[in-house]
């Protein structure tokens, strides 16, 4: 009966997408195009900010019944435990369920707009869920962000994919998935549209702010109806801007700039560092999460988001992040705590690298506005212990957190817009617009990337302004690259290279060592004046031999591009770990340029 009961259950739930999707197959032919695409950002945005329900939901509970058990037990080592449960039930899904890996941060949305004509897999719309879940709901140091936004996006561009529509409106639904979590992670409308734009959307006409405002006031509207407020960051009460302070906010902003290098980098570090200690992912994982649970057993507030110990620093009540440490009977003494709010601080990056490297699933987002609430906190209560001057500690808490997601992420308008929303007013827009600029300045002189996009920056796949490199950046040379081409090697002599010119329409000739490697090239336009001359010639044949433009076959088209207007060439040489694989011209590049260029505006 009980089982009869589930089957019947399954049934209906089934019949109900049959008939909603009949629904809309039958909504898309009587509305108009722009109409339907209206519809479909609202439906994409519902799925979104479902899909954040889900996450905050789990991750969430998970946190209180561990504070809960901990508090009871006295045992600080109680949340220790989880992380590593955590990551290693992650690092498990991934091996046994999704094809051992999974993409991690915002870089795999900018991959697919820049190179995948806004392509994403299906599996992202669950495996997101289920593993950042696993382990940021269990405490992995890392933010949830990340994955919402991933999820958002894949819903976007699978619904986009299976309506047919356009590349630059499945682009557009895309990125209206984006919008609509973070909308509804953060109950922060506005942050959701600018965090499209800053970060997915480089390339957007006005056309755009439509569908993503509706989108992000959907998810915006789901999270007042169904999330419980102390699920989100949030800080309702006023907060003002005294001119006074404006020295400390520069110089808040300026120290924000450097802690997100400082963060951003380390945080690579950490995160390649363990991310390749083994080949097997289970004792990589045991290890790295073991790591983390030591970090946490010593600094309790490094367990998941965090965003509780942000609420404590903003209220000024820090003593409360030492509950559950070895620190806790100094919860009083304000030296101590500002040490340990510091070196907190401090090691964040390590944690967040740790919890990522050693097979966790989650983001920086999160992290960022930990690290910013921490440094606001240090710069506020430094300057109030030493007795220079009383300044609001409250306010340098919220404002941190805007500098180092515009350092870290380089969105200054995102950050500036997110704040104001958490806190319910923008009694702060000046102090953030302050600390957004500078901090936003000085890591984008350091670091010419976001973080979530330095991993690809160096193999040119970044998604920018510049239309022309978007075309060229969807260029694969992998499968363009002309391969039939003769070589010589250095035992040859000039009577070859007569005889392969004279053949062949090669204007070129790729010489080659004994393991494939490239010694030079030979071109007919250097050796045309004596090559097919029947007197002997007193050039020998190494003379003939000149060096030549040389790329991975993996680069991108860009760094192709650039190299051939340098060397004033029209072709580069392309290996593959050193050996030559063959070769790509500028008029071959041109011509898939010219067929992306096609594509975009038919599609």
């Amino acid at each position: 009966m009980q089982r009869s009961t589930k089957y019947n259950f399954f049934q209906n739930i089934k019949k109900f997408f049959n008939f909603f999707q009949n629904l809309l197959n039958l909504l898309k032919l009587v509305l108009s195009e722009r109409q339907f695409l209206y519809l479909s950002c609202i439906l994409v945005a519902i799925s979104s900010a479902l899909a954040v329900i889900v996450l905050k939901t789990f991750a969430h509970n998970v946190l209180e019944f561990t504070l809960h058990v901990s508090s009871l037990l006295k045992l600080p080592y109680v949340t220790s435990i989880l992380p590593i449960i955590g990551i290693l039930l992650t690092v498990f899904v991934v091996q046994k369920f999704l094809d051992g890996s999974i993409e991690k941060g915002t870089a795999q949305i900018m991959i697919a707009v820049a190179k995948k004509s806004g392509i994403m897999p299906k599996k992202q719309m669950y495996a997101q869920i289920i593993t950042s879940s696993l382990t940021v709901g269990m405490g992995g140091s890392a933010g949830l962000e990340s994955p919402i936004t991933i999820t958002g996006a894949a819903f976007g561009s699978n619904y986009a994919q299976y309506y047919r529509f356009k590349y630059k409106d499945r682009t557009l639904l895309l990125a209206c998935g984006v919008a609509a979590g973070i909308a509804t992670a953060f109950n922060a409308p506005i942050a959701g549209v600018l965090f499209a734009i800053e970060v997915i959307l480089a390339d957007m006409s006005v056309t755009a702010f439509i569908p993503l405002l509706l989108s992000s006031a959907t998810g915006a509207l789901i999270a007042n109806l169904t999330l419980n407020k102390s699920m989100l960051l949030s800080f309702r009460y006023a907060l003002g801007f005294d001119y006074h302070n404006t020295i400390f906010y520069i110089l808040l902003g300026i120290l924000a700039g450097f802690v997100s290098v400082y963060h951003a980098r380390l945080f690579r570090k950490i995160e390649h560092k363990i991310g390749s200690y083994s080949k097997n992912v289970y004792w990589r994982a045991i290890v790295g999460s073991g790591i983390l649970a030591i970090l946490i057993f010593f600094f309790p507030t490094l367990f998941g988001e965090g965003f509780d110990g942000i609420k404590y620093l903003a209220n000024d009540e820090a003593g409360f992040i030492l509950n559950n440490s070895l620190l806790e009977s100094f919860k009083t003494n304000q030296w101590v705590i500002l040490g340990f709010v510091t070196v907190t601080m401090l090691i964040k990056s390590i944690a967040t690298g740790l919890t990522l490297g050693s097979g966790g699933n989650g983001g920086n987002f999160a992290p960022s506005l930990f690290v910013g609430s921490y440094l606001g906190y240090v710069v506020a209560k430094f300057i109030n212990l030493i007795g220079f001057r009383e300044v609001p500690v409250g306010n340098f808490t919220v404002v941190g957190m805007a500098a180092l997601l515009s350092g870290l992420f380089h969105a200054p308008l995102t950050a500036i817009f997110l704040i104001a929303e958490i806190t319910g007013g923008y009694g702060l827009i000046i102090p953030l617009m302050l600390v957004s600029s500078i901090s936003f300045a000085i890591a984008k002189r350091y670091d010419k990337y976001s973080m979530d996009i330095y991993t690809i920056a160096d193999k040119g796949i970044v998604f920018t302004s510049d239309k022309d490199q978007n075309l060229l950046n969807k260029i694969d040379l992998f499968e363009i690259y002309i391969k039939n081409i003769k070589t010589l090697n250095l035992d040859n002599s000039i009577t070859d290279i007569k005889d392969i010119f004279s053949t062949t329409t090669q204007d070129f000739i790729p010489v080659l060592n004994e393991d494939q490697t490239i010694n030079g090239v030979i071109e007919l336009d250097y050796v045309r004046p004596f090559i097919f001359k029947d007197s002997p010639t007193d050039k020998n044949y190494a003379e003939c031999i000149t060096q030549a433009p040389t790329l991975s076959v993996f680069a991108n088209a860009t760094k192709v591009m650039k190299l051939m207007e340098e060397k004033k060439m029209d072709y580069v040489l392309l290996t593959k770990e050193n050996k030559f694989m063959g070769y790509v011209t500028e008029s071959l590049l041109l011509e898939h340029y010219r067929d992306n260029l096609k594509k975009l505006r038919i599609e």
